[in-house]
């Protein structure tokens, strides 16, 4: 079998050259665009690049000024409240919960004083807090009990947890 001689028909001829003419003229075209696009996508990613840069620094400068502003109000941290809990008092019988909240209240009372105290100066002197309660000793229903502090935090609340011992 053979191919038929079309270099003798000038329609063929023109049709086959007019498609390599045609497929030259178009991969040009394409190479142009494509050329264009990725100059324009090049020059968007260097300047996003620039931009993602020049923010960095602005988001470092912001986060030193805030870390050094935390500092400074942390310094500047008072004590706003006072927060006192007994505990152990199911283990003497104790089911007056009056009492106790009233054991409470007269501990919060003798640290009353360390409201509006820079947060520092109070744990500076946790040792005369503790002492402080651990001295108190509270009449409930005609025995006398003494707290021992169990724990104490600090922060703008004071928490204070004790529990009630029989004293001796």
């Amino acid at each position: 079998m053979r191919i038929p001689p079309y270099y003798k028909q000038p329609a063929w001829q023109r049709f086959l050259a007019g498609a390599a003419v045609g497929g030259c003229i178009s991969w040009l075209i394409f190479l142009f665009m494509f050329g264009t696009l990725q100059e324009r996508n090049s020059a968007l990613i260097e300047k996003q690049a620039l931009q993602i840069k020049e923010l960095r620094g602005y988001i470092k400068i912001w986060q030193e000024d805030y870390q050094k502003l935390n500092k400074k109000n942390e310094e500047m941290l008072t004590i706003q409240k006072i927060d006192v809990k007994i505990a152990g008092f199911e283990r003497y019988r104790i089911t007056d919960r009056q009492s106790i909240f009233e054991a409470e209240e007269e501990v919060k009372e003798d640290l009353k004083s360390l409201i509006a105290k820079d947060l520092t100066v109070a744990y500076n002197n946790k040792e005369i807090i503790k002492k402080t309660v651990e001295n108190k000793s509270f009449e409930i229903n005609g025995k006398t009990y003494r707290l021992e502090v169990k724990e104490l935090y600090f922060y703008t609340t004071v928490a204070l947890v004790a529990e009630i011992k029989l004293a001796d």
